[in-house]
Parts: C-alpha cells; structure tokens; sequence
C-alpha cells in the first residue's frame, strides 16, 4: 500500500466489504501517511458501528425469543400512533417475523428520522410473515375515548392478519377482550423487533393520512404538527375553527 496514493487507497477501501476491513486496517495503521492511518481509524469505527447494531438487534429478539422458547410459533407485536393529537386518527399496528429477523437500522419509530422511517416501511412490509393495520377516526374517539379507541385499532389490526397470532408483545398495554396471550412491555418499541416495526408501520400510515388532510385544510399545517398541540395547530383553531377531523373531546377549553 505505500506504493499507493491516498486517494488509490480511499478507492481500494471504497470497494472492500467490510469482511475485508481487519486484514486493511493493521496494513494502513502502520502507514507513516497521516492521513492513510486517519482512513484506518475510520474503518475501526465504522466495524465497531456494525459491531454495536448487531448486538442491538440481537438484543430486541429477546422477547420474541422467550415467546418461542415457551412454545409460541405465531408471534404478533403491536404498537399505535396517534393517541396525543387534537386532531386526526389512532393508528395502531401488528407485525409478525419469522424467528431470528434482523432488520438493520430498525428502532422506536420516534428516534428515527422521517425518511429512515419510510425507508423501512417497505422492508418490514417485504420481510414480515403477517401485518395488519387498524385505523380508528376521531369521530369514533370522541365516542369512545382515546383509550377504547387505541384498543378497538389494535383489535382491527390484528382481525387484517392472515392468521391469528398466538402470542401478542404490546407496548405498553393489555387488549381487554382479546383471548390471545399477551406480554405488555414498557418501552417495547425499542426492545422488542416486531413491536418496533408496529410503531413504525402505525406512524408512517397516520403520517400518510395527515398529509392527505393537510391538502383539505391547509391553513391548519397537518403536515408539519400532525394534529399535535402545537402553538401553530391552536393558533389556526382559534382563527379558522374546528374541523370534521378534529377530536372535540380534546377540545372541550377550546370549543
């Protein structure tokens, strides 16, 4: 390699996988060039990102490990988005994988960006066994509460599976009503793989409609709050007023 320019070397690691990335390291670290050791402390941190994502992503089977481990063969994880805003529907979400999926990058919906979220939309669509999606509207929130609501768009979602699953891992809550045996866990769309990728299914599909409705009513910018109560979204209530899609039970100060 010392026959080499820095820049034939950038291009020689460029093309390497990262299988290869050790045998280099040790080469180019012994380098007297500065700036050919600095590429070598690159491609240790970038072998220790990969290092550290793969024990994440071990970690997050636990629990669906734990189901398999007592004899579960059908394993759905469920997450909602939606329960805070004034306007909008609940959506909630149920993905099963087969055992063991690692799916690079997946997390709590909310400590991903917009774009990495969209990005694996599709891939937990492409690598899921079963999804199912259940929408609730806000008429139906007022009618019944946001609590009922969360558990009828869960029921809803699970009743879009192909086959009923027989164990569910849910963030954070119980569905009173449902016969299957479920594990609630605090946090679970950052501990568990298939309630991760519920969460992110759930908020790319209230995203999705958000934006739909930010073209019906523009003047309330959907688009950038999703119905949160923003001091932007309560500006527009008190200027313009409600409209159909917003929860007047959340607004009982307002109306």
């Amino acid at each position: 390699m010392k026959d080499k320019s820095v820049k034939e070397i950038k291009e020689i690691v460029d093309s390497l996988s990262t299988d290869s990335y050790l045998e280099y390291i040790e080469i180019l670290r012994n380098d007297e060039r500065k700036s050919v050791q600095n590429i070598a402390v690159k491609m240790a941190k970038k072998l220790d990102a990969i290092r550290k994502e793969n024990e994440r992503l071990e970690t997050i089977n636990i629990f669906e490990n734990e189901g398999y481990n007592k004899g579960y063969l059908y394993i759905g994880g469920i997450d909602e988005a939606g329960r805070g805003p004034l306007a909008g529907p609940v959506v909630a979400s149920v993905v099963v994988f087969k055992p063991n999926t690692k799916i690079e990058g997946i997390n709590d919906s909310k400590k991903l960006s917009e774009a990495k979220r969209d990005e694996l939309f599709d891939i937990i669509k492409e690598q899921a066994l079963d999804y199912g999606i259940g929408i609730v509207n806000n008429n139906e929130i007022d009618e019944f509460n946001i609590l009922q609501a969360t558990y009828m768009a869960m029921k809803k979602a699970i009743n879009c599976l192909e086959k009923a699953p027989d164990y569910l891992l849910i963030d954070a809550a119980t569905i009173p009503g449902v016969d299957t045996p479920q594990k609630p866990i605090i946090k679970g769309d950052s501990k568990s793989i298939s309630i991760a990728a519920a969460s992110i299914l759930a908020k790319v599909t209230r995203d999705s409609i958000m934006y739909q409705y930010d073209e019906m009513y523009p003047e309330y910018g959907f688009k950038s709050h999703k119905g949160y109560g923003t001091k932007e979204h309560y500006e527009a209530i008190e200027k313009h007023g409600i409209t159909p899609i917003h929860r007047k039970s959340f607004l009982k100060n307002v109306l």
